[in-house]
């Protein structure tokens, strides 16, 4: 439990240090995840203990979900600190919340479409 704890947040380490270094734009976890989901992709070919490792790694990343609510108070307490702000530009982020959802809906509708017209033309197969 401990070794697979450490190897998920060592993994965010790396890419945190990555997202500093280069200065992207992408928030450090999100690239440590993608190195971490990367691994497994590598890995899981070419030994054998790393199915063992990513068993015991799933098994705790399901038990720090259950304590993922806890992860929006800091959240919480920096929309609070910048309230301010956010009253002065309330219409600009209802209107991007807005149009994110409208995009979002039109996004997952279209490509809903198009999968049931290919299950449809090439027939169900599962």
């Amino acid at each position: 439990m401990l070794r697979s704890l450490f190897i998920i947040f060592f993994y965010q380490l790396l890419g945190e240090a990555i997202q500093k270094f280069f200065e992207i734009n992408i928030p450090g976890p999100v690239i440590g995840l993608i190195l971490l989901l990367l691994t497994f992709i590598f890995f899981s070919k070419k030994f054998t203990q790393s199915k063992k490792i990513i068993k015991e790694i799933s098994t705790i990343s399901h038990q720090i979900i259950n304590y993922l609510s806890l992860l929006f108070v800091p959240i919480g307490v920096g929309v609070v600190m910048h309230i301010n702000y956010l009253g002065d530009n309330l219409f600009t982020i209802f209107s991007i919340i807005i149009i994110g959802t409208l995009a979002t809906l039109v996004f997952t509708a279209i490509v809903m479409e198009k999968t049931i017209n290919f299950e449809k033309k090439n027939g169900k197969r599962r």
